[in-house]
């Protein structure tokens, strides 16, 4: 195991440069940092040029990736346009979209798995029509509409929640955003269990367990369960990433100040050391979301072995 992950992380070095250098030249070819950073009104030749000698902009693209890297590889991520290092605004935002996250999963986990266990078992009855018609109209309306019916009716009129969330986002006023965020992927892991549950029980290995005596909730969760989380662990694993990355409409609706709310800022101001800092870190976390995943997978099946 100990040689499997060393083997992975090795691998994860070339797929974290090439990702890396590619968001690098998409976000410095797509647009003009300078002229965000003068606003509406254009700069003048004199300053635009001191800007980029500032900010190192007037050197060759590889040139300033190989800066850019070298100091990533310090803890150095550059400094925003604004002058305030990017690591400060990672440590105030990631905190933040880490405990939506988490709240997101949580529900991702224990409401999507119940229910596709629940509707695997009973495929064809009434609960289970009803769970894939809900899941159906979930995945059909949009994070922003969800989101928006949400803080209207629970916030504004039932007064029920904030309609948006303190600058402290403590787990409580998260819950909401994080159901929110999650209801997409919710729905998906419910329709992949329910699939996965439906399948694996018409396997020899169940019916094994079953003609053995083994009490049926046995039979459920050591044997059924395990071997048809494998594809929902595999869903929810690159889910996380994405999740992190995709929270900027949820962090705009209720006014969250995360990880997604420093990319709109950044993109919107083309503050190119802020865009390319934060989306760095992204990447890193799905490529150890993807390895949690891998290992993961051993646990759930003792049949994978990894040398």
């Amino acid at each position: 195991m100990g040689r499997y992950v060393a083997r992975r992380l090795l691998q994860m070095i070339p797929v974290f440069i090439g990702a890396t250098l590619l968001i690098f030249l998409m976000v410095n070819v797509m647009g003009d940092p300078v002229a965000g950073l003068c606003g509406e009104r254009a700069c003048d030749p004199a300053t635009a040029a001191q800007l980029k000698r500032e900010f190192g902009l007037d050197q060759p693209l590889w040139r300033q990736y190989a800066t850019y890297m070298g100091n990533v590889f310090a803890g150095d991520f550059g400094t925003a346009f604004n002058g305030q290092p990017v690591t400060e605004l990672m440590a105030a935002a990631f905190p933040v979209t880490a405990r939506l996250t988490v709240v997101a999963v949580l529900f991702e986990i224990v409401i999507g798995v119940a229910l596709g266990v629940v509707t695997g078992l009973r495929r064809g009855r009434p609960v289970d029509t009803g769970v894939l018609l809900a899941t159906l109209v979930v995945i059909s309306l949009p994070t922003f509409v969800t989101g928006l019916l949400l803080q209207l009716l629970l916030g504004v009129q039932w007064g029920w929640i904030k309609p948006s969330v303190s600058p402290a986002a403590a787990v409580g006023e998260l819950i909401v955003p994080g159901l929110v965020l999650a209801s997409v992927s919710l729905a998906y892991v419910t329709r992949l269990t329910r699939t996965s549950i439906a399948e694996n029980r018409r396997s020899d290995y169940v019916r094994t367990a079953i003609a053995k005596g083994l009490p049926r909730r046995r039979v459920i969760t050591r044997h059924l369960l395990r071997n048809s989380l494998i594809p929902v662990v595999t869903f929810i694993g690159t889910d996380i990433g994405a999740l992190m990355g995709g929270a900027i409409v949820t962090e705009r609706i209720f006014n969250i100040h995360g990880v997604g709310y420093q990319l709109y800022q950044g993109i919107l101001r083309q503050n190119t050391q802020t865009v390319v800092g934060f989306v760095t870190v992204l990447v890193l976390v799905f490529l150890l979301a993807n390895l949690l995943v891998d290992l993961l997978y051993a646990v759930l099946d003792p049949r994978i072995r990894y040398a």
